[in-house]
């Protein structure tokens, strides 16, 4: 069975997309790794690179290009500085010059030498070849970008190597009833079986120290997005919208930082409105900050990134004044288990799945992990995951000039919005009185994957996509 970590559902990267970007990363970061092994990496003379499907067709509008070449260069995803980024490749591009992983220094033409095939792989949607130009010889990898920064090769056998940690869980979980079996066998909550998973990998501490550092990610990602202002980079000339909710929802209470941030928020008088206004402020503010190239959490994407940091942030501004650090371990941990299952069970990649399998797998994962924390039995943390993924069935991925900026933005809000009511319908919601178990709704939102036309999943060639361009906004 596939062991999936909770760390390999949550990953710090930068945006705007986890298939698009950190996924093309990772796999020019593997490319070098593999020519680094075979003793080649300081022999390549030259390197080009094809992109097929989806990341053909909305690659520019994903930074897939930039991505590649500071996986290229060598640079880390999780720690570049954000303003580095733009300077590392406009360097490329103005001396026609690519440093490999700082070892080799070879000719690089930016335009010329990744090149945007529209015609699609037969293995997955996001197909990326490199092909490196050693003498006479050439050395040709293939990879898959398929959703959450998860990249393999064709062959399955290694199809997660250095990717997912291939562990042998004390409770492996595959589908939503396997997990409720163990929750009843051993009489723990779903975050308390998720630990335990956990702790055969890592101790417990080093579990907090990763938790800990996603959760400042995210609490930063929310904290930049409602503190800045202005246009979103891209030509849409899409108005962050953040910083305007923030100044009209905030008062005039002091804070000079994240943490005294969130208090500030605690002691304002919240009325219902202002809630689902605060809510959606977290949300777009992630996605904003995603959308300007920004360090995000995938969640379990990039474009998904913002309803799980909102539904999280509600938790602990409105619902619990005395949230602690283990109300935010516990909602990650479920948060990253319910993402494993549709993982497994379906898709998380949007050129694959549609915005179902990121929005609606982020909703679903956002919901269950609120339900807990809110009181609720493992069957009823299975059912808010199921209802929220219910109302996201079908819906397409459709990106205005392959930005994750419209409609991706406000389908943040919206997941979280839902989210939040999920948790609570589940809460009121008798477990004999389901008539739609978990499992058959991850096998739903797959079958309605593999039937959804292509043009709806991620290619910019569908949907609202089609008649809107650039000129029109």
């Amino acid at each position: 069975m596939e062991c999936i970590s909770v760390f390999d559902m949550l990953k710090i990267g930068i945006g705007p997309s986890s298939s698009h970007t950190l996924g093309p990363w990772r796999a020019a970061e593997q490319f070098i790794k593999e020519l680094k092994d075979s003793n080649n990496l300081k022999e390549v003379q030259k390197v080009t690179i094809n992109l097929y499907g989806s990341l053909s067709l909305t690659g520019k509008g994903h930074a897939t290009d930039y991505a590649i070449v500071l996986g290229l260069l060598g640079a880390n995803p999780e720690t570049i500085p954000v303003n580095d980024i733009k300077k590392k490749v406009e360097n490329v591009k103005s001396t026609n010059k690519l440093n490999l992983n700082g070892e080799n220094l070879i000719d690089f033409y930016f335009e010329k030498d990744i090149k945007f095939k529209k015609s699609f792989l037969p293995f997955h949607a996001n197909g990326i070849t490199f092909i490196a130009h050693i003498k006479s010889d050439k050395i040709t990898s293939t990879f898959y970008s398929i959703g959450g920064g998860f990249v393999v090769k064709k062959e399955r056998k290694n199809a997660k190597k250095n990717f997912e940690i291939k562990c042998s869980f004390p409770y492996p979980i595959e589908k939503g009833t396997e997990l409720l079996e163990f929750c009843k066998t051993l009489n723990k909550s779903i975050s308390e079986v998720v630990l335990e998973n956990e702790k055969s990998i890592r101790t417990e501490s080093e579990i907090d120290h990763e938790l800990k550092r996603i959760w400042n990610v995210m609490l930063e990602c929310m904290y930049t997005g409602c503190h800045t202002e202005g246009t979103l980079p891209g030509g849409l000339n899409v108005r962050r919208r953040a910083y305007d909710m923030h100044q009209k929802l905030k008062g005039i209470k002091p804070y000079a930082n994240p943490v005294e941030w969130i208090y500030s928020i605690r002691d304002t008088e919240v009325k219902f409105r202002q809630i689902i206004k605060w809510v959606s402020c977290f949300a777009l503010a992630v996605n904003e900050v995603n959308a300007s190239l920004g360090r995000v959490v995938t969640a379990p994407t990039n474009g998904s990134a913002g309803v799980i940091p909102a539904v999280l942030m509600y938790y602990l501004v409105i619902e619990n004044h005395d949230g602690n650090f283990d109300d935010i371990k516990k909602f990650l941990l479920v948060a990253g288990e319910i993402g494993s299952i549709f993982k497994k069970g379906a898709t998380i990649s949007a050129a694959m799945g549609g915005c179902q399998a990121e929005i609606g797998v982020s909703s679903a994962m956002a919901a269950a992990a609120l339900c807990e924390l809110l009181g609720g039995t493992p069957e009823q943390v299975l059912i808010a995951a199921e209802i929220a993924m219910e109302h996201h069935l079908g819906l397409t991925c459709d990106p205005i000039a392959g930005l994750v900026q419209v409609p991706c933005i406000e389908r943040n809000a919206m997941g979280a919005i839902k989210a939040i009511n999920a948790a609570e319908l589940a809460l009121d919601t008798l477990p004999e009185n389901t008539k739609v178990p978990l499992d058959k709704v991850v096998n739903t939102m797959w079958e309605t994957a593999k039937d959804m036309n292509t043009k709806y999943k991620e290619t910019s060639e569908g949907g609202l996509a089609v008649g809107v361009n650039l000129t029109d906004c």
